[in-house]
């Protein structure tokens, strides 16, 4: 074992912390940081954001079932959405983790930035949708399940940062948005798993203890911890009132774009 491997369990209390409070798989807290972790292990620089998409992306699984149940205890999930937005979830999840693995790294990492750049703004100022909007009928909820997968498997998120804004959008109370996307979590992370997981197994130069692209020290240290914070995260966020919620939630999006920004830019 190497002594970078004990960053990772460290790096999961926050990852599950957040996952918890804020209905986040998790990804958009690690992602940068596990991007930063492998660049100064000096993985290859042509793997390293997609190794870090990828063992991001398989956290999620565990993550979200303990952020899920704590959010369910609350009576906070919705699962007629949950049900409803499932299948273009998977379908579109699969098809982005497949698609990311053609992408370059720098290209990639700006998309992640761009798109949460643009989901903390929306909850940040706290935007008011019309009060007759609803959830839309099957068809509607497939084709932005799809889109939410496409976009979740790019930057290896649960999809909060997405299903969250829209889900309040169409006037569905914070902290039913917050706990639905928990459960969301789970069919986008188990789709991109397996994604990342083919789309990786015949790439050459990947690091030692690699399963595609998921780097399995990253992966389960980061689990043994997050899934144990992750309802710690779930209670603390019932107690929260609305707005301070959502406003919470829009800065932490964007202190993690500026990371990925600047790190960009340098």
């Amino acid at each position: 074992m190497t002594l970078w491997w004990l960053a990772y369990p460290l790096l999961g209390v926050f990852a599950g912390f957040v996952a918890g409070l804020f209905g986040v798989g998790g990804g958009l807290t690690i992602v940068p940081l596990l991007f930063m972790l492998f660049a100064a292990q000096d993985f290859p620089v042509e793997h390293a954001m997609h190794l870090a998409l990828g063992s991001s992306m398989a956290t999620i699984v565990l993550t979200s079932i303990a952020s899920m149940r704590a959010h369910h205890a609350h009576g906070a999930v919705r699962w007629d959405i949950v049900k409803s937005f499932a299948p273009g979830l998977v379908i579109g999840t699969l098809a982005g983790s497949f698609f990311a693995a053609w992408i370059p790294t720098r290209p990639l990492a700006m998309v992640f930035t761009a798109i949460v750049y643009y989901a903390s703004i929306q909850m940040m100022l706290d935007f008011k949708p019309k009060p007759h909007r609803q959830i839309p009928g099957t068809f509607g909820m497939v084709v932005a399940g799809g889109t939410i997968g496409v976009v979740s498997s790019l930057v290896a998120a649960g999809g909060g940062f997405l299903s969250i804004p829209f889900m309040v959008f169409c006037n569905v109370a914070i902290h039913n948005a917050v706990g639905t996307s928990a459960a969301l979590g789970f069919p986008i992370a188990v789709a991109g798993t397996i994604g990342y997981i083919a789309s990786g197994l015949k790439t050459t130069g990947l690091p030692a203890y690699s399963l595609g692209y998921i780097y399995l020290p990253a992966f389960i240290g980061v689990v043994a911890i997050s899934f144990l914070m992750a309802p710690v995260g779930a209670r603390l966020a019932h107690k929260l009132p609305v707005k301070q919620l959502k406003r919470g939630f829009g800065v932490f999006l964007a202190l993690l774009a500026t990371k990925m920004l600047h790190g960009l830019l340098t």
